[in-house]
């Protein structure tokens, strides 16, 4: 079903990335008006700096949230510094992004959504990727703790959970792989656009595989 984002101010993290392009693309023709900072303009760790980039946006209707990053060891092989890496660029960002989106969707009054980008992983428990793994089931738990929240508000908030996404870099990582069992990002961006739209007016709370 199409969806009319016409002059909403919505937030995409993760713009630059394999699925952000996609994202901003879907949304920007569908007549939102995107702001998507890039890694140079906001480092989306960093507390102060995340407050003060969304303090200073017109009151959103949504905020997608897409950058995070990926790494696969064994646990004896993954140290404490490569656990809170993926902890810091999954969960950490997601996190504050969806906190400052929540207050800028409040100062509008109108209500608004939350889309968070988790991973298959985070349901579907697989060895050799513990903390990514950790940090995306995070995410999920973040997300419905968030809906149970913010519902009363009429704030929805949903993750998607791709599995692997059909991307240059994948298929250049990955060169023997079966791409026709990926996901296009084109198709996970209509997926994304639907849940951040008016026209889900009741679906909160919901990992939702793509």
């Amino acid at each position: 079903m199409p969806v009319t984002l016409k002059g909403l101010h919505i937030v995409i993290t993760g713009a630059g990335g394999g699925l952000g392009p996609a994202v901003a693309d879907t949304l920007r023709a569908a007549g939102a008006e995107i702001h998507a900072p890039t890694r140079q303009e906001l480092d989306l760790a960093d507390e102060t700096a995340v407050t003060r980039w969304y303090a200073a946006l017109p009151p959103l209707w949504a905020s997608v949230h897409v950058a995070g990053g990926f790494s696969m060891a064994p646990v004896a092989e993954t140290s404490l510094e490569a656990f809170t890496a993926q902890w810091r660029i999954n969960t950490v960002t997601s996190f504050l992004a969806s906190r400052e989106a929540i207050k800028s969707i409040r100062r509008g009054g109108q209500g608004g959504r939350i889309v968070n980008v988790a991973a298959r992983a985070a349901v579907d428990h697989p060895g050799g990727k513990l903390a990514y793994v950790s940090a995306k089931a995070a995410v999920a738990a973040m997300t419905r703790a968030l809906a149970a929240e913010c519902g009363p508000e009429r704030i929805l908030v949903n993750a998607v959970l791709p599995d692997t996404i059909d991307t240059p870099a994948n298929r250049a990582a990955m060169p023997g792989a079966d791409f026709s069992r990926w996901t296009a990002p084109s198709s996970i961006a209509a997926t994304i656009a639907w849940l951040a739209s008016p026209e889900n007016a009741s679906v909160t709370g919901t990992l939702l595989p793509v």
